[in-house]
C-alpha cells in the first residue's frame, strides 16, 4: 500500500477494562468543563460505541472530541433552544453544542412526543458531530419506536461525475423494533465508506474489499490511503447515493432552519450540522402481536437465505 500504517502487531494483545476506560473518558471530560450530566450522556456513547467494536465513532475518534472542547469547535456550555413547535414538529437550535448529547436529547424529545401522539419530528440546526447514528435508531427502538434519522456534514464527497467536494456523505439511520431487544438497525453513510471506516481500514493495514474513491491519477481504489490524502470518497451507488446525499441535505435544512453541507465547509472546522429525528411509535395503529409478527416474518426470509462459498 502506498502510505505507512500506524499499527504494531503488539497492539493486537492489548486489553482495557471497560470501567477504567468509561471513568477515564469521563474524567477527561469533566476536566474540560463538562458538566456532569453531559459528561455522562457523552462518555456513554463513546464508551457503548467502542463496546459494540465500532471504535471509528468511539475511542479512535475521541481525541478528536477534546481537540475540538480545547479550541472551541465544541462549545461545552451550549444548550438546546426549542425554537418552535407545530403539531408533532418541534425545531431546536443546538448553539454548536455537544453533538451526541444534542442529539441525544433531540431522540428522546421525539419519543416523548411520538409516545403522546404516534409521531415525533425534532429538527434540530447548529449542532455537531452525533458520533454513530445508530446511538438514536437504538434508543427508539428501546423505547419501542421505529426512527428514521440523518444529519449532514461538511461537503466531502463529490458529486458522481464531478471533481470537486460539493455534497456530504450525510449518514441515513432508519430502525426497527424487536420484542427480543435484536433490534433491525441501518446505518450508513451515502458515501461507499466513510472516513471512519477508511481510517479502520488503513490502522489495519488492509485495503478496502471494493474500490471507495480514487487515487492520485484518478482511477477507481481500494487503497485507503490514497483515497484519504485526496479526499475522494465515492457515492454508494454513483449518481443514486449522490442523489440520496441531496435530498437528505435538503430536508434537514428546510425543517431545521439551519446550515446545508455548503454552509458547514464555509465555518472552517465541521461545526453547525443539521439533524432531523423523526420517531413513530407502531403501538398507536397496531397492536402487538401484529407488529412482531410482520417484523419477525421479514426478518426470518432474510436469516433463512442459504449462503454463498
Amino acid at each position: 500500500m502506498s502510505c505507512s500504517f500506524q499499527l504494531q502487531q503488539e497492539v493486537d494483545m492489548l486489553r482495557i477494562r471497560a470501567d477504567v476506560v468509561f471513568s477515564t473518558i469521563k474524567d477527561i471530560l469533566l476536566s474540560r468543563g463538562l458538566s456532569p450530566d453531559k459528561a455522562e450522556i457523552l462518555s456513554q456513547i463513546v464508551y457503548g460505541n467502542t463496546l459494540d467494536g465500532v471504535y471509528t465513532h468511539g475511542i479512535n475518534r475521541f481525541p478528536r472530541i477534546v481537540s475540538n472542547i480545547e479550541t472551541g469547535v465544541l462549545d461545552v456550555n451550549a444548550e438546546l433552544e426549542k425554537v418552535s413547535s407545530c403539531g408533532v414538529i418541534e425545531t431546536y437550535d443546538g448553539h454548536f453544542g455537544i453533538g451526541p448529547v444534542n442529539a441525544y436529547r433531540a431522540v428522546q424529545r421525539a419519543v416523548e412526543i411520538a409516545h403522546d401522539k404516534g409521531t415525533g419530528i425534532v429538527a434540530l440546526a447548529h449542532n455537531n458531530h452525533w458520533l454513530r447514528g445508530s446511538t438514536y435508531g437504538l434508543y427508539a427502538a428501546d423505547n419501542g419506536c421505529i426512527a428514521i434519522a440523518w444529519s449532514n456534514t461538511k461537503p466531502n464527497m463529490m458529486p458522481w461525475g464531478s471533481s470537486e467536494l460539493r455534497i456530504g456523505n450525510n449518514p441515513l439511520v432508519i430502525s426497527v423494533p424487536s420484542d427480543d431487544g435484536i433490534h433491525f438497525v441501518f446505518d450508513a453513510a451515502m458515501s461507499q465508506f466513510s472516513y471512519g471506516k477508511l481510517e479502520e481500514y488503513r490502522l489495519r493495514g488492509e485495503m478496502l474489499p471494493v474500490d471507495g474513491g480514487f487515487d492520485d491519477e484518478w482511477h477507481l481504489t481500494k487503497d485507503p490511503c490514497a483515497i484519504e490524502r485526496n479526499s475522494s470518497v465515492i457515492p454508494f451507488g454513483f449518481w443514486k447515493g449522490t442523489s440520496l446525499s441531496i435530498a437528505l441535505d435538503l430536508v434537514a435544512v428546510v425543517l431545521s432552519n439551519g446550515f446545508s453541507v455548503m454552509d458547514v465547509g464555509r465555518e472552517g472546522e465541521e461545526r453547525g450540522l443539521s439533524q432531523v429525528f423523526l420517531v413513530i411509535d407502531p403501538s398507536k395503529i397496531s397492536d402487538g402481536e401484529s407488529i412482531r409478527k410482520n417484523t419477525r416474518k421479514v426478518l426470518d426470509s432474510i436469516t433463512s437465505c442459504s449462503t454463498m462459498d
